[in-house]
């Protein structure tokens, strides 16, 4: 469970900010002093810390700079009385997550807290390999045995521990933010900040100022000064999740930061030199956005230094038992129950189908059969109906005699005409008609069909996607019970 440290000498303050913002999923300690603060920093490792700049034995922006040197990844909440609102920026210009005047808005409070606890986890939380060390770390895993996700893991390692600029691309759901952490956990900016923006996610009106920060009067609304994002990481890591969203003059200044390191914050004139590694992504097309005018070459070619794609779930299937276990073994939550069984009729269901959200639509659905079964059996009616309409492959004809008869006649006529290669594209028609008649058979089942065809569900899958036969979906029969 997070930790948060609250750090105020008003008695009646740690109490109400105690009471407010501890939860079941959240547990509070509290310091009523500076050395205090820093002692339990150093001994409890809490997760995010909520620091009153006025502390009676030592300044606000010492406590901060002690705790900083503890652990520079740890974001500190400053709450601060308008005469102090100077040391307050002071902190943030050297990291610290945000600050809020006092009297604090407890709901705005706790939004802040709830997302420096997010941010401490990214950076805090490594993201591994799956076949890397013990299974009772607290890690994320990237999860995958096959072909196209060791390529992955090579990319990842080749480009972690340099430090150049790294644009991860996929469609939604395939762990693009995953990837980035591994890249930033096994990088020499491992033990510095890591912030995550989603630019599809904040209005484009506030993005800039998100990202660089901004001057008091500068916009409707900009009462106080803001530092932003690349202000904050300084020597850390910045992932601008979509960036294929970011408006064009927002584009413009994260090309001159990619460039020479410098930026001006909303309505200021002063030049910021900060030092951040960038790692992007993106699940649109970047050459499509290229041709619209809506993304910027020379950015794309700063950002494209080097390029990870991650293949989605459909491409990858043999990792799907694997992730499974996984997802069942992280879902399940109950102790004293065993870990619940997904038998081989469920496993069929689930390589059955598409997943056209990838991974994050895998989790949904192991989670969404965790609280619909109420046994240790996660049977084929626990998981989402979506799932029961499987894609099948449309044979060009349902009579495999006449198709085999046309067969020949398509051989006669390669003869007759001259051409070479007659037994590569003979051989071909054949595919085509035997694994039609299979996969109709099987109402599209993979797994089925390999076994009758004998061979592999990876020499299917190449088969299938060699000779273009395209997939649709079709209702099947109720799921077994």
């Amino acid at each position: 469970m997070p930790t948060l440290l609250i750090v105020d000498d008003e008695p009646n303050v740690r109490y109400s900010l105690e009471k407010y913002l501890r939860s079941p999923t959240l547990d509070v300690i509290c310091a009523a002093s500076g050395k205090e603060a820093v002692e339990k920093a150093r001994a409890q490792r809490p997760d995010a810390v909520v620091l009153d700049v006025r502390l009676p034995d030592m300044s606000g922006l010492e406590v901060f700079e002690r705790i900083r040197q503890i652990d520079p990844r740890l974001p500190v909440v400053i709450i601060t009385a308008h005469a102090t609102t100077e040391i307050a920026i002071e902190a943030m210009k050297q990291g610290a997550f945000e600050y809020l005047p006092k009297p604090v808005d407890l709901h705005q409070l706790r939004e802040v807290v709830a997302q420096a606890i997010h941010s401490s986890c990214l950076s805090r939380v490594p993201a591994v390999f799956d076949q890397q060390d013990g299974a009772e770390r607290d890690v994320e895993r990237i999860v995958g045995l096959s072909g196209p996700m060791q390529d992955v893991y090579k990319k990842i390692g080749r480009v972690a521990p340099q430090d150049v600029n790294v644009l991860v691309l996929g469609e939604s759901g395939t762990g693009k933010e995953l990837v980035a952490r591994a890249i930033y956990s096994h990088s020499r900016r491992s033990k510095q900040p890591f912030l995550a923006i989603n630019c599809a996610a904040i209005p484009e009106t506030l993005l800039e100022s998100e990202l660089f920060g901004h001057e008091r009067g500068s916009f409707t609304g900009a009462d106080r000064r803001r530092i932003g994002k690349f202000e904050q990481a300084h020597g850390g890591t910045v992932f601008l999740d979509e960036i294929g969203d970011m408006a064009l003059a927002t584009q413009a200044k994260i090309l001159r930061l990619l460039q020479d390191g410098r930026f001006e914050r909303v309505g200021g004139n002063e030049t910021i030199q900060t030092d951040v590694r960038v790692i992007a992504a993106t699940n649109r097309s970047l050459e499509e956005l290229l041709k619209a005018g809506k993304f910027r070459e020379d950015l794309f070619y700063r950002l494209n230094v080097f390029a990870i794609q991650l293949p989605p779930l459909r491409e990858r299937m043999d990792d799907l038992p694997l992730l499974v276990e996984h997802f069942v073994r992280q879902l399940h939550r109950e102790p004293g129950k065993g870990q619940p069984i997904v038998p081989p009729e469920s496993m069929e269901l689930l390589e059955g189908y598409d997943w056209p959200g990838n991974v994050r639509e895998l989790h949904s659905a192991i989670q969404f059969a965790l609280v619909q079964a109420t046994g240790n059996i996660l049977a084929p009616q626990h998981f989402p109906p979506a799932l029961h309409s499987r894609p099948f492959v449309e044979a060009p004809s349902p009579d495999a005699d006449r198709q085999l008869a046309g067969l020949a006649a398509l051989v006669r006529q390669f003869l007759e005409s001259g051409q070479t290669e007659i037994y590569r594209q003979a051989h071909a028609a054949f595919d085509r008609i035997v694994l039609g008649e299979v996969l109709r058979h099987t109402r599209g089942n993979q797994v089925s069909a390999a076994q009758l065809l004998g061979i592999s569900r990876t020499t299917l899958r190449a088969k299938l996607a060699a000779l273009g036969l395209e997939t649709k979906a079709a209702p099947v029969e109720t799921a077994r019970q």
